[in-house]
């Protein structure tokens, strides 16, 4: 009887934990979709984005634009719009990221690493969702730009995700994003983000996403979100060899 009782009580003990746990990993998700509807408001988006590049002196270096359709499973579409790259367009189905130029009728395969533009990288614009992307745990909560933060530590779900591991602060009331630090595959910490957002008492979208380089530059790169609506594209736009044909999408 007695060792009946000892095995019942840590069995107990367990089970608790397996259900805390389990409780815990739900909470992660759900802040983490809570965080990501202040960049994307539903799976189908269309995002006007300009990125600026600055020199150490603050000086403006270079600026260009792009609009992202943003779908749902892990799609998305990057027009490039800024003359110097006019026609260029990037594709991501899954784990899986094609360049397609003007004048050529063959996909190429890239990263999500490949840079657009200073320290912004593809995955940077075309990979917006962390709840689909990153699993993680809550570290706990911390003093950060003058309020309380909850504090993620994020591990990636699949091997198309810009960054191996993410350390996330969000606003403890709302659960906006307030700053992250970003990990490449060898845990070398590449960049330092902010988000800055739309109304600093009660926040309802992410404007601007400001990138501070760590690993060479240490240049600012800031990502700035022009407009957003909801939009669905037509099926035959996530078709790598439809877009090879380089057809105009309106």
């Amino acid at each position: 009887m007695k060792t009946f009782t000892k095995h019942t009580f840590k069995a107990a003990l367990l089970a608790g934990a397996v259900v805390s746990c389990a409780a815990f990993a739900e909470d992660v998700s759900a802040l983490l979709k809570a965080a990501d509807q202040f960049r994307l408001a539903s799976e189908n988006m269309q995002v006007e984005t300009q990125i600026t590049t600055f020199n150490r002196d603050g000086s403006k270096e270079k600026e260009r634009r792009y609009m992202v359709f943003s779908q749902a499973k892990h799609q998305s579409l990057v027009l490039m719009q800024s003359p110097a790259e006019a026609g260029q367009k990037v594709l991501m189905l899954g784990d899986d990221f094609w360049m397609l130029l003007p004048g050529s009728q063959r996909p190429l395969r890239i990263t999500p690493m490949q840079k657009l533009l200073g320290d912004a990288s593809i995955g940077d614009i075309a990979t917006m969702s962390w709840a689909q992307d990153y699993e993680g745990r809550l570290i706990a909560e911390e003093a950060c730009e003058a309020q309380i933060c909850l504090h993620l530590s994020l591990a990636a779900s699949r091997k198309g995700s810009a960054y191996q591991r993410i350390e996330l602060w969000l606003g403890k009331k709302r659960h906006e994003p307030i700053k992250a630090e970003l990990y490449v595959q060898s845990d070398k910490l590449a960049k330092r983000a902010s988000f800055i957002m739309d109304k600093a008492a009660v926040p309802t979208l992410v404007t601007e996403m400001v990138l501070l380089d760590q690993l060479s530059s240490h240049k600012e790169t800031r990502v700035h979100y022009l407009s957003r609506k909801p939009r669905t594209v037509p099926e035959q736009w996530l078709n790598p060899m439809f877009l090879a044909k380089n057809p105009a999408l309106e």
